[in-house]
């Protein structure tokens, strides 16, 4: 039996990989995907999320657009990581349907009290669209079966020295998600820079012999160029498809409960996720925290899901 989800995203060259997978694994049903500003503004992350589902013969999946910007912060994107497009590097051409005519809170609303089975919701971009169905519709709580989302880390940052792009493009949002109650897991830096887009891994890519093959390896070979200009690394970490393979196989990760805490005042920490491992505190847990990650099963996982969805489009 499949388990629904709904996808809340920025594409983004690794949110691509992770509706890909999403697409391509039958265990998962994509009810819809939301978008939020965060890698690149709104606009061109929708855009992003209609033009991979239109490649992965999936233009069916309903699309809203959400939140602009974060609940309190001023958006700052990602264009030194992702390019002037979000998705920069391959030739995109490709006709997409339009975004449904109603905001991504009240499409993920809708999806929710719909489905007569419980609905994961996995995040790959800032919180933003998630707290705020959280704070705007309560209701929707006990519908939802858990909420998975890549962001934060137990370790060092990416976009500061102690902050993960996610959670410091909307600390709050963060806030609002991890002290809501519901069951949550969190991917972190800590275990998705164990999943690195190598030259092997491209070329795999590109040996499928698919045009949705070629781009994904354009993608990363594009990934692995800003990457390597910024922060130095030989290959590029995919983050993303790591949240939407721990759905699908959570023998893929090893998680700690452990109380997680955002910071959201700190002037040289804002937005660092603290990650007491050692329930130094009095606090319950708040999240499953990964801590481990299967890479070679999760790069089986990942393009076991391209290659189908490729041969099939």
């Amino acid at each position: 039996m499949s388990e629904p989800i709904i996808i809340d995203c920025d594409p983004g060259h690794d949110d691509a990989l992770a509706l890909l997978l999403a697409v391509g694994d039958s265990r998962l049903r994509l009810l819809g995907v939301t978008t939020v500003a965060g890698n690149q503004t709104l606009d061109k992350t929708t855009r992003n999320a209609l033009k991979i589902l239109a490649l992965a013969g999936a233009a069916d999946v309903p699309v809203a657009a959400g939140s602009a910007r974060p609940l309190v912060s001023d958006l700052t994107v990602a264009e030194d990581i992702h390019g002037a497009s979000g998705l920069d590097g391959p030739d995109l051409d490709v006709p997409v349907a339009e975004p449904v005519g109603v905001h991504g809170v009240e499409l993920m609303r809708q999806l929710i009290v719909a489905e007569p089975d419980p609905v994961t919701v996995i995040a790959t971009g800032p919180l933003t669209n998630v707290a705020l169905l959280l704070r705007a519709h309560p209701e929707v709580m006990p519908r939802i079966s858990r909420v998975v989302f890549m962001g934060g880390s137990t370790d060092r940052g990416n976009s500061t020295p102690y902050g993960e792009f996610n959670i410091v493009t909307d600390p709050e949002a963060a806030d609002i998600v991890l002290r809501s109650g519901l069951p949550t897991t969190m991917i972190g830096l800590n275990v998705t820079h164990q999943a690195l887009a190598t030259t092997e891994i491209i070329a795999e890519f590109q040996g499928m012999g698919t045009r949705l093959g070629t781009i994904c390896a354009e993608l990363m070979t594009f990934f692995a160029s800003t990457y390597r200009r910024e922060f130095g690394f030989e290959h590029p970490p995919v983050h993303d498809p790591i949240a939407v393979a721990a759905v699908i196989d959570p023998s893929i990760i090893q998680t700690v409960a452990a109380p997680v805490a955002v910071e959201l005042t700190g002037t040289h920490t804002r937005g660092a996720t603290v990650v007491d491992l050692h329930h130094r505190t009095a606090g319950p847990a708040t999240a499953d925290v990964a801590v481990g990650l299967d890479v070679d099963a999760f790069w089986r996982l990942l393009m076991t899901a391209v290659r189908k969805v490729g041969d099939a489009t």
